[in-house]
C-alpha cells in the first residue's frame, strides 16, 4: 500500500485561518482603544478569511483535522473575545460619560463591564460543541459565533456612531446588558437555524436562503452597518418560519 504524501500546498487554507486569528488580535487593540469602526472591519476581514479558509481547503482538497481545530481558535479569537471586547468598551464609555462617575466603580457599573465577558465564555462553549456535533450538516443548532459577533459588533458600532432616536436606546447601558445576558445564550440552545451553504441553486429547496440573501442586501443599502443586527434577527425569524413550514408538511 503506498504511503500517501501530503500536498505541499496544504498549508495555504491554515495559513488563511492565521490571518483571521491576526485580524481579531489586532482588533482587541483598537475595541480596547475605543476605535469601533477599525475594531468592525478587522472583524469584517476575519469573516472574510474564516469563509475563505473553508473554501480553499475544499478547492485544493487537503481538510483536515488540524485546520478544523485552527479554525475554532482563531473564531475564538475574532467572533469571541473580540465582540466581548467591543462592548466592554462601550459600556466603559458610557461609565466614564456619566456626570456623577467619581473614577470608582459601583457593583452595578462592574457588572456591566463583567458581562461582556459572556461573550467570548459562550462563543467558545459555542465553539466546542459545534466541533464534536456530527448533526450540523442541513441545518444549525444555535446561533453561529460569527453571526453572533457580528450583531454585537453592530450594536457597538450603532450605539458609538449613530445619533438617532433608535441608537440612543441602543447605547443604553441597560438594554446593552440585556443584550449580553440573554443573545449570547442562543448560541448554545438546540435552536435548528437554516445552514446558509447551498448544496444547489433551486428555488424551492432555497427559499428561504434566498428571501434572507435579499432581503440582507436590502437591509445593508438602507441602513449600512447598523442593519446587520437586524439581519441577523431576521436570520433567526427566517430559521423559525422555515422549521414551521417544515413541521407542517411532516404532520
Amino acid at each position: 500500500m503506498a504511503i500517501k504524501k501530503n500536498k505541499w500546498y496544504a498549508f495555504v487554507p491554515n495559513l488563511v485561518t492565521i490571518f483571521n486569528l491576526l485580524c481579531g488580535a489586532c482588533g482587541l487593540y483598537f475595541a480596547f482603544k475605543h476605535r469601533i469602526d477599525i475594531a468592525f472591519a478587522l472583524m469584517a476581514a476575519g469573516a472574510l478569511f474564516d469563509f475563505a479558509d473553508g473554501f480553499i481547503a475544499r478547492m485544493l482538497k487537503v481538510s483536515g483535522e488540524l485546520g478544523k481545530q485552527l479554525d475554532s481558535l482563531a473564531d475564538v479569537v475574532t467572533f469571541g473575545l473580540l465582540p466581548g471586547a467591543m462592548i466592554f468598551s462601550v459600556q466603559l464609555h458610557n461609565i466614564i460619560q456619566e456626570p456623577e462617575f467619581t473614577g470608582n466603580y459601583s457593583p452595578f457599573q462592574l457588572l456591566l463591564l463583567i458581562s461582556s465577558l459572556i461573550i467570548p465564555a459562550l462563543s467558545a462553549l459555542r465553539l466546542a460543541k459545534f466541533n464534536i456535533d456530527i448533526r450540523q450538516s442541513n441545518e444549525f443548532l444555535g446561533l453561529p459565533t460569527p453571526a453572533n459577533a457580528l450583531f454585537f459588533a453592530s450594536i457597538a458600532y450603532t450605539a458609538t456612531y449613530m445619533s438617532t432616536h433608535t441608537s440612543q436606546l441602543i447605547a443604553n447601558s441597560y438594554f446593552i446588558l440585556a443584550l449580553t445576558l440573554i443573545f449570547p445564550l442562543l448560541m448554545i440552545t438546540e435552536l435548528p437555524l437554516i445552514s446558509l451553504k447551498f448544496k444547489n441553486f433551486k428555488l424551492k429547496q432555497n427559499r428561504s436562503r434566498y428571501a434572507l440573501l435579499l432581503l440582507s442586501i436590502l437591509i445593508l443599502i438602507l441602513l449600512k452597518i447598523p442593519g446587520i443586527s437586524i439581519i441577523i434577527i431576521l436570520y433567526i425569524a427566517l430559521s423559525f418560519v422555515e422549521k414551521s413550514l417544515t413541521a407542517k408538511k411532516m404532520a
